[in-house]
């Protein structure tokens, strides 16, 4: 009797909501360096793990948004990048909510715990909820919650050569 292991094709439709002031904040209290940026090259295709992509949204609070990110996303990943008034939190939630019946699985990247609630419907909603995120900077009960947690580490992001930005202090006195 053979006890291999047979082959499944595991056909899930995929959306990837990225939080990213969470991200970035995250990334950039790690290093030190607000240069350094996701490597979504790497990054998409493990967080896929051969699922399909239905949908890569990069919400960033502010006007200095990448025309390189927005480029890249959409060549590579048919991807946008949607500029938030103030915080991801409410864009962000109602995306993944219209999303909810188009989609097997939404992936949220950020540690941010406002999102447990986002969280708990979708999941009532019968899809799939992942979260990925920086272990240190991602809520406790953020990666309860989730079917799935990804933990984003070093090799997950890179830092651009040139100039180093420091990050701002403030200085004691």
């Amino acid at each position: 009797m053979n006890h291999t292991t047979p082959m499944v094709k595991v056909s899930q439709s995929v959306a990837i909501l990225v939080d990213g002031n969470n991200m970035e904040r995250s990334i950039h209290g790690l290093t030190g360096d607000t240069q350094t940026m996701l490597n979504f090259d790497t990054l998409i295709p493990r967080l896929l793990d051969n699922r399909g992509l239905n949908r890569l949204v990069y919400f960033r609070e502010g006007k200095q948004i990448s025309t390189k990110l927005k480029e890249r996303l959409h060549q590579n990943y048919h991807g946008s990048v949607r500029p938030c008034h103030k915080s991801a939190d409410i864009p962000l939630t109602i995306k993944a909510t219209q999303l909810a019946s188009k989609v097997d699985t939404i992936i949220i990247m950020s540690g941010d715990s406002d999102y447990v609630e986002l969280v708990r419907h979708l999941k009532s909603e019968g899809v799939r909820v992942e979260i990925a995120g920086v272990p240190s900077t991602t809520s406790q009960l953020l990666i309860e919650e989730a079917d799935y947690f990804h933990e984003i580490v070093p090799t997950d992001w890179f830092t651009f050569a040139g100039k180093k930005t420091p990050r701002r202090t403030t200085k004691k006195t």
